[in-house]
């Protein structure tokens, strides 16, 4: 297995386990963004460590890799959780915004339907995906 694919199936494996770390279990999570364990951070973690161990951890390719892992790494930590909690707080306006349609005339097209509030990860989540993505590049660095 090279490293692309070795990365992917890290990404895969975190998607799968967000089906089973909420009860009810849901099938749908597989295919959605955020949650338990973090898939992004899964994927550049085993990637980065891949790339250490095969061209050494003081190479330039280490450095690069490490350094776009960090960014992703944030944004799915950072970024997109704020992007989350905003849209939370925004269906929850909307949701008692049908008073004040008639009244000020407001666009009902533009509220069809909820944003998607489940986009980002807890420091938790990203850290879980994180020794996720580690111990399959080094189970797989061992065998």
């Amino acid at each position: 297995m090279n490293i692309l694919e070795l990365s992917l199936l890290s990404l895969c494996t975190a998607q799968t386990l967000k089906i089973f770390t909420k009860y009810p279990f849901d099938i749908t999570r597989i295919l959605g963004s955020g949650g338990m364990p973090s898939s992004h951070s899964s994927f550049v973690s085993t990637l980065a460590t891949l790339i250490g161990l095969k061209y050494g951890f003081t190479s330039d390719l280490f450095a690069v890799v490490s350094v776009f892992s960090l960014i992703i790494i944030y944004d799915a930590g950072g970024v997109r959780r704020a992007v989350g909690e905003q849209a939370n707080l925004l269906n929850h306006l909307l949701k008692h915004l049908d008073p004040l349609q008639l009244k000020h005339g407001f666009d009902k097209e533009l509220i069809k339907k909820d944003l998607k509030e489940l986009v980002g990860h807890t420091p938790f989540e990203v850290l879980a995906g994180s020794l996720l993505g580690v111990s399959i590049a080094l189970l797989y660095h061992s065998l």
